[in-house]
Parts: C-alpha cells; sequence; structure tokens
C-alpha cells in the first residue's frame, strides 16, 4: 500500500479516462467524483515507518544490532511497498518484517538476520531498484518476503506488465540462493473510504493482479501466498484491522499479514536447510554411525571381500 495515498485518486482519474470512449459522460463524472471523496476521506501519511533491522533470536526482548563478520543462521530481507515497510507503525514490534523475523527465530531456534528494502510507495517498478540495492551492499539473502501490488493497482499499472517484473525479480533472488515468498496484491476492494462503483473496480483489479502475481512468482521459484484472502476479516473487522485512515492496515492488520506469510517461510527454510550439502551430509554420518553401532553388537560381523562389505547377522537359535 502506497505512502501516497492520493495515488488512489489518480487510478481512478486513470481508469475513468481510459473507459470514456465507451462509458458514458456521467459515469465518467462520477468516478471523477469517488476519486476526490476517496482523496478526503483517506488523506496521506507521510510518517516514517520505525526502523526495526538487527539480529533476533528465541525469547529475545530487542533485536541485536548486525556488525559485518557477525554470523547468523539465516539472513531475511523485506521487499516491496509501504505494507512491507510497516507505515504507519507506532513501534518496532508492530513492523511485519520484524513479526516475521522474531516468529521465525521461535519457530526454528535459529537466529534470523532482518534487512529492510522496501520502500514506501513502491510499485512493481522499484523492486528491480531494491534488488539492486542488495546486491550493491553485500551478498544476497538467505530468505526475502516480497509485498508488492497494492500501488500497481492505484497506478493503473498494466496486470501483466506489473507481474512480469515481479517475476524478473524472484528469479533473480531466487537465482541467487534465497528462498523467496511473495505476498500478492491485497483486495483494495476492502477499503471502505472508497465508494461504489469504483470499489468494485478496484477489487477486481487487485484480483487480477494477485492471480497472476501468483502464477508468475511460483514459476520464478517462490512461495506465493495469496494475501487477498484475508479480505473478508479487513471487510468483517475494519475497525481493528485498518490504521486511522482506513487505507493501511493497523498493528492488527499487520499481524494477520504476518501471519499468513510465516508458516511459509519457515516450511520453506526447514524445506532447504533438509535438501542442503551439509544436511544430507549429517544424514549420511547418522546412517554410519547406526550401522557402526549394530555391526559392534554382540553376535555381528563385517566379512570384507574384494570390494564388497559384508554384514552378517547373528543367528537366532
Amino acid at each position: 500500500m502506497s505512502r501516497r495515498t492520493a495515488a488512489v485518486t489518480g487510478m481512478a482519474t486513470v481508469l475513468a479516462g481510459s473507459s470514456a470512449g465507451t462509458a458514458s459522460w456521467a459515469a465518467y463524472r462520477l468516478l471523477m467524483a469517488q476519486a476526490g471523496a476517496a482523496r478526503g476521506v483517506i488523506g496521506r501519511d507521510t510518517s516514517k515507518p520505525p526502523e526495526a533491522d538487527g539480529v533476533y533470536t528465541a525469547g529475545c526482548e530487542s533485536p541485536e544490532p548486525w556488525r559485518p563478520g557477525k554470523p547468523v543462521d539465516v539472513h531475511l530481507m523485506i521487499f516491496g511497498d509501504s505494507t512491507a515497510a510497516g507505515l504507519g507503525c507506532a513501534n518496532c514490534e508492530e513492523v511485519p518484517g520484524v513479526r516475521i523475523a522474531r516468529g521465525s527465530a521461535e519457530a526454528t531456534g535459529m537466529s534470523i538476520r532482518l534487512s529492510t528494502k522496501a520502500i514506501c510507495g513502491a510499485t512493481s517498478k522499484g523492486l528491480s531498484g531494491q534488488v539492486d540495492a542488495m546486491f550493491v551492499a553485500g551478498p544476497p539473502p538467505d530468505a526475502a518476503v516480497i509485498f508488492v501490488g497494492a500501488n500497481d493497482v492505484t497506478k493503473k499499472h498494466s496486470i501483466s506488465a506489473s507481474a512480469h517484473r515481479l517475476g524478473v525479480a524472484v528469479r533473480r533472488l531466487h537465482d541467487a540462493g534465497a528462498v523467496v515468498v511473495v505476498g500478492t496484491c491485497p483486495d483494495l476492494g476492502t477499503v471502505a473510504a472508497i465508494p461504489q462503483p469504483l470499489r468494485t473496480i478496484v477489487h477486481n483489479w487487485s484480483v487480477r493482479l494477485a492471480k497472476a502475481q501468483f502464477g508468475i512468482s511460483a514459476d520464478a521459484g517462490a512461495h506465493p501466498v495469496p494475501m487477498g484472502d484475508l479480505g473478508p476479516q479487513f471487510l468483517t473487522s475494519p475497525d481493528r484491522l485498518f490504521a486511522a485512515d482506513g487505507f493501511h492496515p493497523s498493528a492488527d492488520g499487520y499481524a494477520l499479514a504476518a501471519a499468513h506469510i510465516l508458516p511459509v517461510l519457515v516450511t520453506a527454510l526447514a524445506q532447504r536447510r533438509a535438501e542442503s550439502p551439509q544436511a544430507r551430509s549429517a544424514e549420511r554420518r547418522g546412517i554410519t554411525a547406526r550401522l557402526r553401532g549394530l555391526v559392534e553388537s554382540p553376535g555381528w560381523r563385517v566379512r570384507r571381500s574384494a570390494n564388497l562389505v559384508h554384514i552378517e547377522s547373528p543367528v537366532q537359535n
């Protein structure tokens, strides 16, 4: 979601203008009026999200600052827009990246370094710059979480182009060795400040973009998470899940989004560790140790011939 919430009205203006050739002038003026009303209700949030980067471990009260050379188990980076950055959060603990990093540390017992590359107001066009900055700053992360799409809707970017740009960013991160989890476009049709019929247009656009993002990010190697699934909860509990501007999530809304992402990320990290050469080597060492313990027990014998090793079991009387 965008720091420049007035972009909602920009989207409506372009939508109305692009359909002026087929829609009536009355419909055009209606959408324009609704865009203005939405802008007046939503306003503009110019605050800066809390800075929350650091190293999180299970049970820690606050993150430990990271310094070059400090070892960590997992380096997690957050990419995307203001939802990823946590715009509107009152403190660090409310930021979705912190909730994900802390939750991952609690679930796995590993140390998680959190680095936030997300920028308020970003669209899918900005992902390439965020990924570029990551490569300039240092080695790629072990895991990446991306929230993007809402601003592509409000700015009326092409659905196919937006999805393609996301896919390119995912592929770059995946090819660099990162586990990638993508939170697809949220359902902007849940924003009550956008009146009907404009809200229906925004809802349809969000759903179509989310579907395209899901498919292309999965093809690029990511684990997509449909954030639109949270739409019914935002619709039934808007006072609790939306911030005061009625557009960005509240602390509870961010907590819900993070909880939707967390199990997918933890599962993907566990799968990656199980598939690592170290894990396979440890498994082989475990099998060897079990066989050694077996053949060293009374009654078992090891007989070698040529290049083969035969394990002879004890005779049962």
